[in-house]
Protein backbone atom coordinates (compact mmCIF):
# COMPACT_ATOMS: atom_id res chain seq x y z
CA UNK A 1 0.00 0.00 0.00
CA UNK A 2 1.66 3.72 -0.89
CA UNK A 3 1.49 5.70 1.60
CA UNK A 4 -0.08 9.03 2.45
CA UNK A 5 0.40 12.02 -0.61
CA UNK A 6 2.05 15.22 -0.27
CA UNK A 7 -0.80 18.33 0.52
CA UNK A 8 -0.39 19.73 -3.11
CA UNK A 9 -0.39 16.64 -4.92
CA UNK A 10 -3.98 15.79 -3.40
CA UNK A 11 -5.71 19.47 -3.88
CA UNK A 12 -4.09 19.26 -7.39
CA UNK A 13 -5.40 15.26 -8.30
CA UNK A 14 -9.25 16.71 -6.23
CA UNK A 15 -9.51 19.56 -8.84
CA UNK A 16 -8.14 17.48 -11.68
CA UNK A 17 -10.86 15.28 -10.87
CA UNK A 18 -13.81 17.86 -11.55
CA UNK A 19 -15.26 17.74 -14.84
CA UNK A 20 -16.20 21.69 -15.36
CA UNK A 21 -18.15 23.94 -14.07
CA UNK A 22 -21.88 23.31 -13.21
CA UNK A 23 -24.70 24.74 -15.65
CA UNK A 24 -25.45 28.14 -16.15
CA UNK A 25 -29.02 29.79 -15.08
CA UNK A 26 -30.15 33.26 -15.67
CA UNK A 27 -31.21 35.16 -12.24
CA UNK A 28 -32.58 38.43 -11.33
CA UNK A 29 -30.20 40.61 -10.16
CA UNK A 30 -31.91 40.86 -6.62
CA UNK A 31 -31.43 37.65 -6.21
CA UNK A 32 -27.66 37.13 -7.06
CA UNK A 33 -25.55 37.87 -4.12
CA UNK A 34 -23.00 35.61 -3.35
CA UNK A 35 -23.31 33.53 -6.37
CA UNK A 36 -20.82 33.12 -9.36
CA UNK A 37 -20.95 34.53 -12.54
CA UNK A 38 -20.90 32.01 -15.38
CA UNK A 39 -19.12 34.53 -18.20
CA UNK A 40 -17.65 38.07 -18.70
CA UNK A 41 -20.25 40.69 -17.69
CA UNK A 42 -19.31 44.15 -20.53
CA UNK A 43 -20.85 47.34 -20.13
CA UNK A 44 -24.49 48.39 -21.59
CA UNK A 45 -24.26 51.79 -20.88
CA UNK A 46 -21.77 54.40 -20.25
CA UNK A 47 -21.37 55.62 -17.36
CA UNK A 48 -21.94 58.60 -16.80
CA UNK A 49 -23.78 59.22 -19.78
CA UNK A 50 -23.15 62.87 -20.53
CA UNK A 51 -20.54 65.29 -18.97
CA UNK A 52 -21.69 65.69 -15.06
CA UNK A 53 -20.84 67.98 -12.38
CA UNK A 54 -18.54 66.68 -9.49
CA UNK A 55 -19.65 69.68 -7.67
CA UNK A 56 -22.30 72.22 -6.46
CA UNK A 57 -22.20 75.78 -7.67
CA UNK A 58 -22.60 77.30 -11.53
CA UNK A 59 -21.35 75.87 -14.77
CA UNK A 60 -19.61 78.41 -16.79
CA UNK A 61 -17.40 79.10 -19.63
CA UNK A 62 -13.87 79.14 -18.26
CA UNK A 63 -12.78 82.26 -20.54
CA UNK A 64 -15.35 84.46 -18.74
CA UNK A 65 -14.74 83.31 -15.08
CA UNK A 66 -10.92 83.67 -15.62
CA UNK A 67 -10.38 86.66 -12.63
CA UNK A 68 -11.64 87.68 -9.43
CA UNK A 69 -14.45 90.32 -9.76
CA UNK A 70 -16.14 88.50 -13.20
CA UNK A 71 -20.00 89.06 -13.25
CA UNK A 72 -22.01 86.51 -14.85
CA UNK A 73 -25.77 86.14 -15.03
CA UNK A 74 -27.69 83.23 -14.02
CA UNK A 75 -29.91 81.77 -17.23
CA UNK A 76 -31.10 78.32 -15.37
CA UNK A 77 -30.40 75.17 -12.94
CA UNK A 78 -28.95 71.82 -13.84
CA UNK A 79 -29.95 69.30 -11.83
CA UNK A 80 -29.72 65.54 -11.35
CA UNK A 81 -32.46 64.30 -13.75
CA UNK A 82 -33.83 67.46 -14.70
CA UNK A 83 -30.65 69.23 -16.85
CA UNK A 84 -30.27 72.24 -18.56
CA UNK A 85 -31.15 71.87 -21.91
CA UNK A 86 -30.12 74.74 -23.67
CA UNK A 87 -26.33 75.87 -24.90
CA UNK A 88 -24.69 78.44 -22.47
CA UNK A 89 -24.04 81.80 -24.12
CA UNK A 90 -20.59 84.57 -23.64
CA UNK A 91 -21.67 85.67 -19.88
CA UNK A 92 -24.21 83.67 -18.56
CA UNK A 93 -24.16 80.64 -15.72
CA UNK A 94 -26.11 77.82 -14.90
CA UNK A 95 -27.08 76.67 -11.52
CA UNK A 96 -25.89 73.24 -10.98
CA UNK A 97 -25.74 70.26 -8.68
CA UNK A 98 -23.23 67.36 -7.84
CA UNK A 99 -24.25 64.46 -10.45
CA UNK A 100 -26.13 67.21 -13.01
CA UNK A 101 -25.37 67.41 -16.76
CA UNK A 102 -22.76 70.51 -17.65
CA UNK A 103 -24.52 72.14 -20.30
CA UNK A 104 -23.67 72.17 -23.74
CA UNK A 105 -20.73 75.30 -24.06
CA UNK A 106 -19.72 75.18 -20.08
CA UNK A 107 -16.36 74.11 -19.29
CA UNK A 108 -15.97 74.20 -15.68
CA UNK A 109 -17.76 75.01 -12.80
CA UNK A 110 -17.33 77.59 -10.18
CA UNK A 111 -17.50 75.97 -7.34
CA UNK A 112 -20.59 77.21 -4.84
CA UNK A 113 -17.88 77.89 -2.08
CA UNK A 114 -15.77 80.76 -4.83
CA UNK A 115 -18.98 82.47 -5.70
CA UNK A 116 -21.11 84.88 -4.33
CA UNK A 117 -24.63 85.46 -5.82
CA UNK A 118 -27.73 88.02 -5.87
CA UNK A 119 -30.66 87.51 -8.05
CA UNK A 120 -29.88 86.59 -11.52
CA UNK A 121 -26.39 88.05 -10.61
CA UNK A 122 -23.07 85.55 -9.99
CA UNK A 123 -19.37 87.14 -8.75
CA UNK A 124 -16.60 85.75 -9.43
CA UNK A 125 -14.83 85.21 -6.24
CA UNK A 126 -11.59 83.04 -7.26
CA UNK A 127 -11.03 82.21 -10.87
CA UNK A 128 -12.07 78.85 -12.54
CA UNK A 129 -9.82 76.33 -14.09
CA UNK A 130 -10.88 74.82 -17.22
CA UNK A 131 -12.57 71.31 -16.90
CA UNK A 132 -11.78 71.21 -13.14
CA UNK A 133 -14.85 69.43 -11.32
CA UNK A 134 -15.83 68.18 -14.44
CA UNK A 135 -16.59 64.53 -14.53
CA UNK A 136 -16.38 63.58 -18.51
CA UNK A 137 -19.20 61.26 -20.11
CA UNK A 138 -17.41 57.47 -19.90
CA UNK A 139 -15.34 58.78 -16.79
CA UNK A 140 -16.10 55.49 -14.88
CA UNK A 141 -16.75 53.03 -18.17
CA UNK A 142 -17.92 52.68 -21.62
CA UNK A 143 -20.66 50.82 -22.93
CA UNK A 144 -18.94 47.50 -24.21
CA UNK A 145 -16.30 47.63 -21.60
CA UNK A 146 -16.04 44.24 -19.60
CA UNK A 147 -16.18 45.25 -15.98
CA UNK A 148 -16.55 41.37 -14.39
CA UNK A 149 -15.28 38.19 -15.02
CA UNK A 150 -16.36 34.62 -15.13
CA UNK A 151 -16.12 32.71 -12.09
CA UNK A 152 -15.88 36.05 -9.85
CA UNK A 153 -18.19 35.86 -6.71
CA UNK A 154 -20.69 38.69 -6.74
CA UNK A 155 -20.50 40.83 -3.58
CA UNK A 156 -22.51 44.12 -2.68
CA UNK A 157 -20.11 46.10 -4.98
CA UNK A 158 -19.78 44.00 -7.79
CA UNK A 159 -24.08 43.71 -7.80
CA UNK A 160 -23.80 47.34 -8.07
CA UNK A 161 -21.59 48.02 -11.08
CA UNK A 162 -23.75 45.22 -12.61
CA UNK A 163 -26.78 47.13 -12.23
CA UNK A 164 -25.21 50.65 -13.09
CA UNK A 165 -24.11 48.86 -16.39
CA UNK A 166 -27.63 48.22 -16.73
CA UNK A 167 -28.08 44.39 -16.10
CA UNK A 168 -31.41 43.74 -14.43
CA UNK A 169 -30.47 39.41 -14.85
CA UNK A 170 -26.82 37.87 -14.95
CA UNK A 171 -26.03 34.32 -16.33
CA UNK A 172 -24.51 32.75 -13.02
CA UNK A 173 -23.20 28.82 -12.20
CA UNK A 174 -26.28 27.31 -10.25
CA UNK A 175 -25.28 26.42 -6.95
CA UNK A 176 -23.38 22.94 -7.13
CA UNK A 177 -25.49 20.20 -4.78
CA UNK A 178 -23.32 18.63 -2.27
CA UNK A 179 -24.36 15.72 -0.27
CA UNK A 180 -23.00 15.25 3.17
CA UNK A 181 -23.04 12.35 4.79
CA UNK A 182 -21.97 11.80 8.76
CA UNK A 183 -21.38 8.15 9.59
CA UNK A 184 -21.21 6.77 13.16
CA UNK A 185 -22.99 4.88 15.96
CA UNK A 186 -21.81 7.09 18.69
CA UNK A 187 -23.76 10.47 16.60
CA UNK A 188 -26.45 12.22 17.88
CA UNK A 189 -28.23 15.21 17.08
CA UNK A 190 -28.18 18.41 19.03
CA UNK A 191 -30.67 18.33 21.32
CA UNK A 192 -30.83 14.61 21.43
CA UNK A 193 -30.03 13.13 24.18
CA UNK A 194 -26.66 11.17 23.94
CA UNK A 195 -25.94 7.63 25.90
CA UNK A 196 -23.08 7.68 27.50
CA UNK A 197 -21.07 6.26 25.52
CA UNK A 198 -21.98 8.88 22.85
CA UNK A 199 -21.48 12.53 21.10
CA UNK A 200 -23.03 15.31 19.67
CA UNK A 201 -22.70 15.32 15.83
CA UNK A 202 -20.84 18.39 14.97
CA UNK A 203 -19.47 18.60 11.83
CA UNK A 204 -22.40 18.05 9.48
CA UNK A 205 -23.55 21.36 10.52
CA UNK A 206 -19.94 23.05 10.20
CA UNK A 207 -19.40 21.22 6.68
CA UNK A 208 -22.73 22.63 5.47
CA UNK A 209 -21.91 26.19 6.46
CA UNK A 210 -18.90 26.21 4.80
CA UNK A 211 -20.77 24.58 1.42
CA UNK A 212 -22.50 27.75 1.72
CA UNK A 213 -19.91 30.15 2.31
CA UNK A 214 -18.07 28.31 -0.99
CA UNK A 215 -21.25 29.00 -2.96
CA UNK A 216 -22.95 25.66 -2.74
CA UNK A 217 -26.19 24.09 -1.59
CA UNK A 218 -25.84 21.77 1.37
CA UNK A 219 -28.20 18.40 1.08
CA UNK A 220 -28.03 16.83 4.40
CA UNK A 221 -28.41 13.22 4.37
CA UNK A 222 -28.45 12.70 8.15
CA UNK A 223 -26.26 10.49 10.39
CA UNK A 224 -25.96 6.98 9.24
CA UNK A 225 -25.44 3.94 11.52
CA UNK A 226 -21.88 1.75 10.45
CA UNK A 227 -23.93 -0.42 8.42
CA UNK A 228 -23.45 -1.68 4.65
CA UNK A 229 -27.28 -0.89 4.43
CA UNK A 230 -27.87 2.04 5.89
CA UNK A 231 -24.75 3.30 3.93
CA UNK A 232 -25.68 2.22 0.47
CA UNK A 233 -29.50 4.07 1.15
CA UNK A 234 -27.64 6.96 1.59
CA UNK A 235 -25.37 6.70 -1.21
CA UNK A 236 -28.95 6.09 -3.36
CA UNK A 237 -30.35 9.03 -1.77
CA UNK A 238 -27.30 11.19 -3.24
CA UNK A 239 -27.51 10.02 -6.37
CA UNK A 240 -31.09 10.86 -6.30
CA UNK A 241 -30.24 14.55 -4.90
CA UNK A 242 -28.06 14.68 -8.67
CA UNK A 243 -25.28 15.20 -5.52
CA UNK A 244 -22.03 16.98 -7.94
CA UNK A 245 -20.06 16.06 -4.20
CA UNK A 246 -20.89 13.95 -2.27
CA UNK A 247 -18.65 14.78 1.39
CA UNK A 248 -18.50 11.84 3.91
CA UNK A 249 -17.53 12.78 7.67
CA UNK A 250 -16.25 9.70 8.91
CA UNK A 251 -15.40 5.77 8.61
CA UNK A 252 -13.17 6.85 5.62
CA UNK A 253 -10.32 4.89 6.97
CA UNK A 254 -9.43 1.04 6.95
CA UNK A 255 -10.44 -0.06 10.57
CA UNK A 256 -12.94 -2.72 11.51
CA UNK A 257 -15.98 -0.22 12.29
CA UNK A 258 -14.52 1.80 9.37
CA UNK A 259 -16.81 1.01 6.08
CA UNK A 260 -17.11 4.23 4.41
CA UNK A 261 -14.72 3.16 1.75
CA UNK A 262 -15.59 -0.45 1.50
CA UNK A 263 -19.16 0.08 0.69
CA UNK A 264 -18.78 2.93 -1.80
CA UNK A 265 -16.39 0.28 -3.48
CA UNK A 266 -19.02 -2.18 -3.86
CA UNK A 267 -20.86 1.07 -5.41
CA UNK A 268 -18.63 1.48 -8.21
CA UNK A 269 -15.80 4.41 -6.42
CA UNK A 270 -13.06 4.89 -8.78
CA UNK A 271 -10.86 5.76 -5.85
CA UNK A 272 -8.26 8.73 -6.30
CA UNK A 273 -6.51 8.04 -2.82
CA UNK A 274 -7.28 7.66 0.45
CA UNK A 275 -4.28 9.43 2.86
CA UNK A 276 -2.61 12.22 2.97
CA UNK A 277 0.55 13.67 4.88
CA UNK A 278 -0.87 16.26 6.74
CA UNK A 279 -2.47 17.45 10.16
CA UNK A 280 -5.06 16.93 11.07
CA UNK A 281 -6.59 15.13 8.87
CA UNK A 282 -4.57 12.09 7.05
CA UNK A 283 -7.23 9.29 6.25
CA UNK A 284 -8.72 11.60 4.00
CA UNK A 285 -10.39 9.83 0.65
CA UNK A 286 -11.38 10.95 -2.61
CA UNK A 287 -12.38 9.78 -5.63
CA UNK A 288 -15.77 9.41 -8.31
CA UNK A 289 -18.84 7.40 -8.00
CA UNK A 290 -20.06 7.56 -11.53
CA UNK A 291 -20.64 11.38 -12.39
CA UNK A 292 -20.56 12.39 -8.32
CA UNK A 293 -17.23 13.52 -6.95
CA UNK A 294 -16.45 12.15 -3.61
CA UNK A 295 -14.14 13.36 -1.06
CA UNK A 296 -14.50 11.33 2.65
CA UNK A 297 -13.26 13.66 5.19
CA UNK A 298 -12.03 12.34 8.72
CA UNK A 299 -14.43 11.86 11.80
CA UNK A 300 -12.33 14.70 14.14
CA UNK A 301 -14.70 17.55 14.10
CA UNK A 302 -11.65 19.98 13.68
CA UNK A 303 -9.84 17.76 10.99
CA UNK A 304 -13.00 17.62 9.18
CA UNK A 305 -13.08 21.47 9.11
CA UNK A 306 -9.59 21.78 8.09
CA UNK A 307 -9.74 19.49 5.93
CA UNK A 308 -13.28 21.18 3.99
CA UNK A 309 -11.39 24.34 4.02
CA UNK A 310 -8.35 22.57 1.90
CA UNK A 311 -10.04 20.57 -0.44
CA UNK A 312 -14.08 20.59 -0.30
CA UNK A 313 -14.24 24.84 -0.55
CA UNK A 314 -11.70 24.41 -3.62
CA UNK A 315 -13.75 21.56 -4.92
CA UNK A 316 -16.93 23.88 -5.09
CA UNK A 317 -14.95 26.89 -6.53
CA UNK A 318 -14.02 24.46 -9.63
CA UNK A 319 -17.34 23.30 -9.92
CA UNK A 320 -18.78 26.93 -10.00
CA UNK A 321 -15.54 27.34 -12.60
CA UNK A 322 -13.74 29.85 -10.61
CA UNK A 323 -10.14 29.96 -12.54
CA UNK A 324 -8.87 30.96 -8.76
CA UNK A 325 -10.19 27.75 -7.00
CA UNK A 326 -6.88 26.30 -6.05
CA UNK A 327 -5.19 29.34 -5.61
CA UNK A 328 -2.77 29.81 -2.41
CA UNK A 329 -4.86 31.86 0.24
CA UNK A 330 -1.82 31.51 2.72
CA UNK A 331 -0.47 35.10 3.38
CA UNK A 332 3.00 36.13 5.58
CA UNK A 333 3.21 36.24 9.50
CA UNK A 334 5.75 36.18 11.78
CA UNK A 335 6.00 33.11 14.96
CA UNK A 336 4.45 33.99 18.00
CA UNK A 337 6.25 31.37 20.13
CA UNK A 338 9.09 28.73 19.70
CA UNK A 339 8.21 25.22 17.72
CA UNK A 340 10.03 21.62 17.71
CA UNK A 341 11.06 20.55 14.22
CA UNK A 342 7.64 18.97 12.37
CA UNK A 343 7.50 15.22 11.36
CA UNK A 344 6.66 14.15 7.71
CA UNK A 345 3.75 15.71 7.77
CA UNK A 346 2.24 19.56 6.83
CA UNK A 347 0.58 20.80 9.80
CA UNK A 348 -2.10 23.37 9.99
CA UNK A 349 -1.86 24.91 13.72
CA UNK A 350 -4.65 26.59 15.25
CA UNK A 351 -3.14 29.98 15.83
CA UNK A 352 -4.50 33.68 17.59
CA UNK A 353 -3.06 36.34 15.58
CA UNK A 354 -1.74 40.29 16.88
CA UNK A 355 -1.29 42.87 14.90
CA UNK A 356 0.17 46.34 14.93
CA UNK A 357 0.44 48.84 12.21
CA UNK A 358 2.68 48.56 9.61
CA UNK A 359 3.58 44.95 10.40
CA UNK A 360 3.13 41.68 10.10
CA UNK A 361 0.55 39.66 11.89
CA UNK A 362 2.39 37.55 14.93
CA UNK A 363 1.07 34.04 14.53
CA UNK A 364 1.17 32.06 18.10
CA UNK A 365 0.07 28.38 17.78
CA UNK A 366 -2.14 27.48 20.93
CA UNK A 367 -0.27 24.58 23.12
CA UNK A 368 -3.07 22.02 22.40
CA UNK A 369 -3.46 20.77 18.89
CA UNK A 370 -5.73 17.46 19.33
CA UNK A 371 -8.09 17.00 16.44
CA UNK A 372 -10.90 16.76 18.67
CA UNK A 373 -10.62 19.72 20.20
CA UNK A 374 -13.50 22.45 18.72
CA UNK A 375 -13.41 25.02 21.33
CA UNK A 376 -9.59 25.78 20.45
CA UNK A 377 -10.37 25.58 17.14
CA UNK A 378 -13.51 28.13 17.82
CA UNK A 379 -11.04 30.71 19.22
CA UNK A 380 -8.29 30.46 16.49
CA UNK A 381 -7.77 33.29 14.27
CA UNK A 382 -5.67 31.63 11.91
CA UNK A 383 -4.08 28.10 10.61
CA UNK A 384 -0.06 28.37 10.96
CA UNK A 385 0.99 26.07 8.36
CA UNK A 386 4.55 23.99 9.14
CA UNK A 387 6.21 22.19 6.35
CA UNK A 388 7.17 18.77 6.26
CA UNK A 389 10.49 18.00 8.26
CA UNK A 390 10.62 21.71 8.84
CA UNK A 391 13.72 22.60 10.76
CA UNK A 392 12.73 24.03 14.52
CA UNK A 393 11.56 27.55 14.69
CA UNK A 394 12.19 30.28 16.68
CA UNK A 395 9.74 33.33 17.88
CA UNK A 396 10.46 36.01 15.38
CA UNK A 397 10.80 34.18 12.24
CA UNK A 398 8.81 33.94 8.97
CA UNK A 399 5.71 31.48 8.66
CA UNK A 400 2.55 31.71 6.56
CA UNK A 401 -0.91 31.67 7.65
CA UNK A 402 -4.51 30.69 6.57
CA UNK A 403 -7.19 33.20 8.29
CA UNK A 404 -9.76 31.89 9.61
CA UNK A 405 -11.82 35.36 10.30
CA UNK A 406 -11.81 36.58 6.43
CA UNK A 407 -13.87 35.70 3.64
CA UNK A 408 -12.06 32.79 1.79
CA UNK A 409 -13.96 32.79 -1.24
Amino acid sequence: MSGPIPVAEALARVLASVPGPVEAEDVPLGQAAGRTLAADVAAKRTQPPFRASAMDGYAVRSADADRAGAVLRRVGTSAAGNGYRGALQAGEAVRIFTGAPVPEGADAILIQENAEAEDDRVSVLEPVVPDRFVRRAGLDFAAGDTLLRAGETLDARRIALAAAAGHPVLGLRRRPRVAILATGDELVLPGEPPAWDQIVASNTFALAALVESAGGEPIDLGVVRDEHAALEDAFRRARAARADLLVTLGGASVGDHDLVQAALAKEGLELGFWRVALRPGKPLMHGRLGAMLVIGLPGNPVSSIVCGLLFVLPAIRALLGDPAAGADRSEPAVLGRDLEANDGRQDYMRATLRTAPDRLPVATPERRQDSSMLAVLGQAEALLIREPHAPPARAGDACRIIRLDRRLV
